[in-house]
C-alpha cells in the first residue's frame, strides 16, 4: 500500500502533472544527476514515446535512458547508455560504427556505491565511489577477453563492473519434452493439456499424517498462528532444522524459526483446516476433498533483514507475443506487444551474480512463461495487447506493467510492495528496480486494508489461472503474499501440492495476508524454492528445499555435492532471490 510517507521518501510528493498523467513522472532531483542529466523536455518526450506502439529495440524502449558519447584513443566511437540513471545498474556500451559496431551489456552490481560514466574527454570509463575513482578502457581488449571467458558475469575494470554474457540455461526433462511438443508437434498444446489433466493434476499431492494430541514445540510469537478450525500436528514432506521443534512434528498454522537462518520461518497447513470465519468471506469457490487434504509448505521472510531481487532466465519469460491474444488484442505489425521481440543487445544470464553468494538467504521460482502470460478471452484479451504480464529487472522495463494485474515490486530504497497496478502508479517507474506481474490477485485489500478474495478468483478465464479446457484448476501451484506484523513486513512464499486458486486464497487469508498472487504451477521444478542456512562463523551453506523432492532440480558438482539451481549454474526460468542486509 502506498502511503504519504512513502511518497515523501521517494521525493515524489509533487510528482503528479505531465507526461500524459497530469503530473511530472520524474522527480526534480533528476536535474542534479550529472553527468546523466537530460532536459525535462527530453525526459518527457521519452516517456511519452514509451507509451506508443511501434517497432524498436529494447534499448530504444527505455523511458529514462540517457547516453554519453566519446572517442577511444584509437579513434573508435563510443556510446555509453545508462538504461535507467535513477537505478544506476545496467548499461549498454557501443563501440565502433557500421559493420564494426559492437554492443556490450555492462552491470554495476553495487549501484548504491558506484557511479558510472565516461571521462570528460570520452576516452575512459569512470567508476567513482567514496573509496576512490577507477578509470579503465575495457574496449582495448578486456571486453573481448571477458566475452570469450563465457562466464555469465565476467569482471572488468578492477572488478568494479561486470560484462554480462548470456547463460546456457538448463531445463528439466519434462520441460524439454513440453517445449518440443509445443514447437514441433502438430496439436502439441492439446496433447500437453491431456497429459496435465490425466497425469499431473494430483501428481505431487502429499497428505501429511496428523496427530491431534502431539506436542509441536515452540511457536514464533510475532507471526502467531493462522486462523484455522484446528491445529493438529503434521508430519509433512518439509525437512528443515527448526528452533525448538522437529519438522516431522509441526503444528498446523504455526510458524517456526529455521535453524541457522535468522529471519526465515517455516509453516505447514492443509486448506481443509481453514476456519469457518475465513470461509464465510464471499469471493471464492468451495474446496473439494482432495485439496482439503493437500499439504501446503510455506516460508516467511522478515523483510527488515533481506533485500529482494529478481532475474529473468535465459529463455523465459520472453518478450515476443503470447499466442493467446487475437483480434484487437494483437498487432501483427509488431514483433512483440512492446515493439520488440528480443532483449538483444541485453544478455540474460539465468543466474544470480556470484558476487552475492556470501549474502544469499533464499530463492523461489518466478511466474508464467510468456506463452501463458496473457489473456485468451475477456476484455483483457482485446485491450492493451492482451495484457501480457510485465516485468522489470534492475530498473530496465522489459515488458510494460499492465493495469489491473497483481504486481510484486522492489523500489530503489529496498522496500518491497505488492499492489494491483494502475496508471496512477506509473510515477514510480523511475524508482522501481525489480517487478513481476502474474495475473490478477488471489487476495486484494478492501476499503479497510483487509485482505479479501480477489475479484477474479472464481473466474477461470477472468483470472487467467491456467488449467485444462474444462476449467479443472486443481494442480500443484505456488504463490506469494505480503503481511505486516507490528510494522514488520513479511514476504510469504507457499507451495500448494494440489490446489485451485480458491484454496490458495483461503489459505493466504487464514495467514492474514493483505495481498497475494499466483506464481507458477504444475511441477516442483516450476515452483522451486530453497533457503541456505549457514553455521555461525562459516562461509559454507546447506541447501534446504521447501519440499525435499525439489532437490531433483539441482545439479551436482564433480565431487557429488549439490550444485544449487539459479546460483551455481544458469537456468532458463526467472526467479527471485533474497540477500541478507
Amino acid at each position: 500500500m502506498i502511503t504519504t510517507d512513502f511518497l515523501a521518501r521517494l521525493g515524489a510528493a509533487a510528482t503528479v502533472a505531465a507526461l500524459g498523467l497530469g503530473a511530472t513522472i520524474l522527480p526534480a532531483a533528476a536535474d542534479t544527476m550529472a553527468p546523466w542529466y537530460a532536459p525535462a523536455a527530453t525526459r518527457a518526450a521519452q516517456f511519452a514515446d514509451f507509451r506508443e506502439d511501434y517497432r524498436r529495440t529494447v534499448v530504444e524502449f527505455q523511458p529514462f535512458r540517457a547516453e554519453l558519447t566519446g572517442i577511444a584513443a584509437d579513434g573508435t566511437p563510443l556510446r555509453l547508455t545508462s538504461l535507467n540513471p535513477y537505478v544506476n545498474a545496467w548499461f549498454v556500451l557501443e563501440t565502433g560504427e557500421g559493420r564494426n559496431a559492437r554492443s556490450w551489456h555492462l552491470e554495476n552490481a553495487a549501484p548504491e556505491l558506484f557511479t558510472v560514466s565516461l571521462a570528460t574527454d570520452g576516452r575512459a570509463l569512470v567508476i567513482e565511489s567514496e573509496a576512490g575513482t577507477v578509470t579503465c578502457a575495457p574496449w582495448e581488449g578486456d571486453l573481448q577477453t571477458a566475452r570469450d571467458s563465457g562466464l555469465p558475469y565476467s569482471p572488468i575494470c578492477e572488478q568494479r563492473m561486470f560484462l554480462r554474457n548470456r547463460g546456457s540455461g538448463s531445463r528439466t526433462t519434462r520441460e524439454a519434452v513440453t517445449e518440443f511438443l509445443r514447437d514441433y508437434v502438430p496439436f502439441g498444446e492439446s496433447l500437453i493439456n491431456v497429459i496435465k489433466d490425466t497425469l499431473y493434476e494430483d501428481a505431487y499431492l502429499t497428505t501429511a499424517q496428523t496427530m491431534d494430541a502431539a506436542e509441536a514445540g515452540s511457536v514464533v510469537n510475532a507471526l502467531g498462528q493462522a486462523d484455522l478450525r484446528s491445529h493438529p500436528v503434521m508430519r509433512s514432506n518439509l525437512r528443515v532444522d527448526l528452533v525448538g521443534a522437529e519438522s516431522t512434528q509441526m503444528e498446523a498454522g504455526a510458524w517456526y524459526a529455521v535453524q541457522n537462518a535468522p529471519g526465515i520461518y517455516a509453516s505447514v497447513v492443509q486448506p481443509g483446516m481453514v476456519s469457518q470465519d475465513v470461509l464465510a468471506v464471499p469471493g471464492a469457490n468451495g474446496m473439494d476433498g482432495v485439496e482439503n487434504r493437500s499439504d501446503v509448505h510455506m516460508w516467511a521472510f522478515d523483510m527488515s533483514r533481506f533485500d529482494l531481487r529478481y532475474e529473468i532466465g535465459t529463455s523465459h519469460p520472453e518478450v515476443d507475443w503470447s499466442p493467446r491474444p487475437s483480434g484487437a488484442g494483437r498487432d501483427y505489425n509488431l514483433p512483440g506487444p512492446d515493439g520488440f521481440g528480443t532483449v538483444e543487445p541485453l544478455q540474460m544470464t539465468g543466474m544470480m551474480n556470484p558476487v552475492f553468494m556470501d549474502r544469499l538467504a533464499g530463492i523461489f521460482a518466478g511466474g508464467f512463461k510468456r506463452d501463458h502470460g496473457a489473456w485468451r478471452l475477456t476484455d483483457y484479451a482485446y485491450t492493451n495487447h492482451g495484457h501480457h504480464y510485465g516485468f522489470v529487472v534492475n530498473g530496465v522495463v522489459l515488458s510494460r506493467l499492465q493495469p489491473g494485474l497483481a504486481t510484486l515490486y522492489v523500489l530503489q530504497d529496498g522496500t518491497v510492495h505488492m499492489d494491483i497496478w494502475s496508471e496512477q502508479l506509473d510515477f514510480m517507474l523511475p524508482h522501481i528496480r525489480f517487478a513481476r506481474q502474474n495475473g490478477t490477485p488471489l487476495v486484494e485489500r478492501n476499503a479497510d486494508g483487509v485482505g479479501v478474495p480477489g475479484s477474479q478468483v472464481r473466474s477461470w478465464m477472468g483470472g487467467n489461472w491456467s488449467g485444462s479446457a474444462e476449467a479443472q484448476l486443481r494442480t500443484l501451484r505456488s504463490g506469494v503474499c505480503m503481511r505486516t506484523v507490528d510494522d514488520r513486513q513479511f514476504l510469504i512464499y507457499a507451495v500448494f501440492m494440489s490446489a485451485t486458486p480458491s484454496a490458495m486464497t483461503r489459505v493466504f487469508q487464514a495467514y492474514h495476508c493483505d495481498m497475494a498472487m499466483l506464481l507458477d504451477m504444475n511441477s516442483l521444478d516450476l515452483t522451486y524454492s530453497a533457503i541456505y542456512p549457514r553455521e555461525p562463523g562459516s562461509e559454507d551453506f546447506s541447501i534446504v528445499h521447501l519440499d525435499r523432492r525439489m532437490a531433483e532440480s539441482d545439479s551436482r558438482h564433480r565431487d557429488g555435492t549439490p550444485m544449487g539451481r539459479f546460483i551455481e549454474f544458469s537456468d532458463n526460468r526467472d526467479f527471485f532471490y533474497l540477500l541478507r542486509r
